[in-house]
């Protein structure tokens, strides 16, 4: 039963890997945004492993950024501050003989109603405390008729292999294929992106429960405390790096198939046969051979395959060459090992025996032949530890939970409390909000593409510059004859096309007069908008009153700059931001910074006051770029979220504030109108009390009431 049980997990790895391919085989042919987001994520890979451990010349240089590089890790984890370690409360619910070991079926909680279970594999005989393993296991489900009877069943022969040579070994279960289901793959497969505005990874949660299960192995008479050696394969050795990354009293550690490097993930596309357990809340922009070299100078064994599609070798060799100058740098070069055996991603005796060799070494000071076969003893009823699972548990929605939004503030009574209030949001904002957008803008490089004037309408291309290998587009109509126009309205467009203003399709009205110049535009567009004549009137009109200059942008991804592609390719392609430490949306909002600065870059519109608009999560990009851009004459937003959890993902936004409060600063630089076609909810009474509070003029922040048909009418 349980050999077809891994043939089954094998299977299905095998199985995403290959379906990965022939996705990627059977895509359309690439667009231009294809290839310049190809050229872009190898630049960004790029820029972060370039600077990787680099600049270690000393072991000084290394020894005074551990300390702070630990501290960034507990925060990209989720763990900063660490979670109290509240009383275990564990318990033992029942054993398992076999002829030279026993086997208890345990659960923990890691926090309150955060359940671990658990099988404890003990030696019998034992005379004195015993080295111990943590055996993490990876992504191998064992579920019948709706039962989960944990993924700790299916690694069971490494925990009974360690007892029958004289180790204890400790097989948790994971959160996402416990006995006690949680998720794993909130951005991969649930689509909730808003993990990564929380600051929530998997990771994390997989990282605490490892450090209350050494807490837990710590209070065992059975186990040395001086000789915990961490190990596990796949999800199990990405999990093993971070403990052993975090937690010195891991002496030794030999993670199998667990880690590569953000040049396999991101540019070779590794990240699509990954669930999100395995990755930080990259805030920091590290590079993984980083994240490994936390277990310096502690012995430290890698272990891969030569042919494994998620975890390709020379990401591994990559990281393995990385890490041995910092164990030169220790004078520990023996303590560092590399292993490859032949084939896929698989659990094989060419994998095992090295691992049980390294434990040998470094925990018990010998290397005797290894004459046993890692072999399973049980069935997963066996090893049950739950009857009847507990009701208090909260695996299943640990990720609402475990790292918390920040509370909503109570408006500030003065000046100097909001000031206060203000500068700690800015400082977030820049640091660990868009801490990814590039550290010196690019030049502009505007270019004028076109300009043609047809029915009394001027309409005009230019491209620009939002960073490196980024170049987006914009198009400047003004009626014929106001070549300085009183007003801009810079409408930031998203997938619909639709403008904020009116709720018609920009390409609709301008293809009438327009439709060669727009040709790329009309060509990437999702849903082709018919030549609309009325709407080419009413955009005439609108552009005569005032005179007005209506812009319209769209970021990167979208119009022109659009990629190819289903559902989940779009999904990992947002994957792979994450990664660089990034979110699509955040660069979007880096976009309409730039997309701002472009257009006053043009002399006949540098002092026209410039109006920012956008409608729905749009408009929530359009409000954090308005926080960073000084001089805007108004920010015009329809339906714009209430949340973050709702609206576009930042990393770690609501760690901080959320879309009132950003509102309450955008509203401080520039005056603030939403149009809600759907009720006002009262988040939105903050920034009106800010404002009140404060003695802020009262137009500075209106909000307008539609009925669900109705459209706002751009005045």
């Amino acid at each position: 039963m349980q050999t077809r049980h891994a043939r089954l997990v094998s299977a299905a790895v095998f199985a995403v890997v290959t379906l990965a391919t022939r996705l990627s085989a059977a895509s359309p042919e690439p667009t231009t945004g294809d290839q310049r987001l190809a050229d872009y994520f190898r630049a960004e890979t790029a820029r972060l492993a370039g600077r990787c451990l680099t600049g270690l010349r000393t072991l000084d240089d290394w020894t005074t950024k551990r300390a702070q590089w630990r501290a960034e890790l507990l925060e990209m984890l989720g763990l900063s501050p660490l979670p109290p370690r509240t009383d275990l409360q564990a318990v033992v619910t029942g054993r398992q003989e076999a002829e030279t070991f026993t086997v208890e079926r345990l659960h923990f909680q890691s926090r309150p109603g955060l359940y671990v279970t658990a099988n404890l594999y003990l030696p019998k005989g034992l005379t004195r405390p015993a080295p111990t393993i943590l055996y993490l296991s990876g992504h191998g489900p064992v579920i019948t008729n709706g039962i989960s009877y944990g993924n700790k069943v299916s690694y069971q022969h490494h925990g009974a292999w360690f007892a029958r040579n004289g180790y204890v070994c400790l097989v948790p279960d994971t959160l996402q294929l416990g006995e006690i289901q949680g998720v794993h793959h909130g951005t991969y497969r649930e689509g909730m992106w808003w993990w990564n505005t929380r600051g929530y990874t998997p990771a994390g949660v997989e990282a605490w429960n490892n450090l209350r299960a050494l807490d837990y192995l710590s209070t065992r008479p059975e186990v040395d405390t001086n000789r915990f050696g961490v190990t596990g394969r796949s999800g199990g050795g990405a999990y093993s790096w971070t403990l052993a990354a975090l937690d010195e009293r891991v002496k030794a550690a030999a993670p199998v198939a667990g880690i590569t490097d953000l040049e396999n993930y991101v540019v070779d596309g590794a990240v699509e046969g990954h669930c999100d357990c395995m990755f930080t809340v990259n805030t920091y922009q590290w590079d993984y051979p980083q994240l490994a070299a936390l277990v310096a100078p502690r012995p430290l064994l890698l272990v891969n395959t030569d042919a494994d599609n998620i975890f390709p070798l020379d990401g591994v060799e990559r990281t393995h060459t990385k890490l041995r100058r910092l164990y030169e740098l220790y004078g520990a070069k023996d303590k560092l090992g590399l292993v490859i055996g032949p084939g896929p991603h698989k659990d094989t005796q060419d994998l095992q025996v090295p691992v049980f060799r390294w434990f040998n070494q470094h925990l018990k000071g010998e290397d005797p032949v290894i004459e046993m076969a890692a072999t399973k003893f049980f069935t997963p009823q066996q090893l049950k530890v739950f009857a009847q699972l507990p009701a208090d548990a909260i695996n299943t929605n640990a990720h609402e939970t475990f790292v918390p939004s920040a509370a909503a503030p109570a408006p500030p009574q003065s000046e100097a409390e909001w000031a206060a209030q203000r500068d700690a949001w800015r400082a977030a904002l820049t640091n660990q909000v868009f801490r990814g957008w590039p550290e010196t803008a690019p030049a502009l490089a505007l270019e004028a593409k076109f300009s043609v004037e047809r029915r009394g309408v001027i309409l005009r291309g230019f491209e620009f510059t939002s960073q490196e290998h980024v170049r987006l587009r914009f198009y400047v109509a003004q009626a014929a004859g106001a070549e300085k126009p009183a007003r801009v309205n810079l409408n930031v467009l998203d997938a619909t096309g639709r403008l904020s203003h009116g709720g018609g399709h920009w390409l609709g009205g301008l293809r009438v007069a327009f439709a060669a110049e727009l040709t790329d535009e009309l060509a990437a567009s999702a849903s082709l908008p018919a030549a609309d004549e009325e709407g080419f009137r009413v955009l005439q009109a609108q552009l005569q009153d005032g005179p007005t200059a209506l812009v319209c942008f769209s970021p990167r991804g979208l119009g022109a700059d659009a990629w190819s592609g289903n559902e989940r390719a779009q999904t990992h392609r947002r994957r792979r931001f994450m990664l660089l430490g990034q979110t699509l949306d955040g660069m979007r909002v880096w976009d309409i910074r730039r997309a701002t600065q472009a257009v006053r870059e043009l002399e006949n519109l540098r002092r026209a006051p410039l109006t920012l608009s956008a409608r729905e999560g749009m408009a929530c990009n359009a409000l954090f770029a308005a926080l960073f851009e000084p001089g805007l004459a108004r920010l015009d937003l329809l339906n714009l979220p209430a949340s973050l959890r709702h609206g576009p993902d930042y990393l770690n936004a609501l760690r901080f504030l959320d879309v009132p409060q950003a509102v309450a600063l955008a509203v401080e630089r520039a005056p603030v109108l939403l149009h809600q076609t759907t009720p006002m909810s009262d988040e939105w009474n903050h920034p009106a009390a800010v404002a009140r509070n404060l003695g802020w003029d009262a137009s500075r922040f209106r909000t307008i009431a539609l009925p669900p048909e109705a459209k706002p009418n751009g005045k």
